[in-house]
């Protein structure tokens, strides 16, 4: 009888299944242990399996670290665009898709701080600069996509344009889940995304 090992399964998975399992465990390893720390032994080590298919699957940390901006964005875009379904007021639209993205906020503080400290990592160490850059166009990109999903089935005018009204999303966004983790008190945030709600909703026509 052979016996197959975690290594020879995973050696026999596609590429983007690998590449995919190793993403998540560098998040978890992250999450826990702060990226700096984090190295591509103990990402392998994570994932169970051997250094090699780790450097077959990436050939570089700075690869592996877009990978892992690319998958927590996604994770909090996929979660709005689900909630961000037409209701009877425009208000009631965008309210749903905040309080989802804010509910995803409370359930995974640790992923939320994750990208906050990519972001300082990648500004701090050398050749990685790129990285934190196209974390925040990412986050642009993907508001524009969620306006332009919400444009196709309400038939709205925007007060400004696409561009500007994502990248000021993007920054507001950014700055209160910051300003959540830090201070907490998930009670006074109800007034807070009501105010945010209707000014977001005062851009449009």
């Amino acid at each position: 009888m052979i016996h197959r090992t975690a290594g020879d399964r995973m050696a026999r998975m596609p590429s983007a299944e690998r590449r995919r399992q190793l993403t998540e465990a560098a998040i978890r390893a992250m999450a826990r242990d702060g990226v700096a720390r984090t190295t591509t032994r103990s990402i392998a080590a994570e994932a169970g399996v051997s250094l090699s298919v780790f450097h077959y699957c990436f050939d570089s940390k700075q690869a592996l670290i877009e990978a892992v901006i690319t998958t927590l964005t996604d994770q909090s875009v996929s979660v709005v665009q689900e909630a961000l379904r037409p209701r009877d007021t425009l208000e009631e639209t965008v309210a749903a898709g905040f309080r989802a993205y804010w509910d995803h906020v409370r359930a995974h503080p640790e992923a939320h701080m994750l990208t906050y400290e990519l972001t300082q990592y990648a500004l701090r160490e050398p050749g990685f600069e790129h990285l934190a850059r196209r974390q925040y166009e990412l986050y642009g990109e993907a508001y524009a996509e969620l306006i332009e999903q919400l444009r196709g089935h309400m038939d709205l005018e925007l007060r400004v344009p696409v561009s500007v009204l994502a990248r000021y999303l993007a920054a507001m966004t950014d700055g209160l889940t910051l300003n959540y983790l830090v201070l907490g008190d998930a009670a006074a945030w109800e007034d807070i995304l009501d105010t945010v709600t209707a000014h977001i909703a005062g851009l449009v026509r």
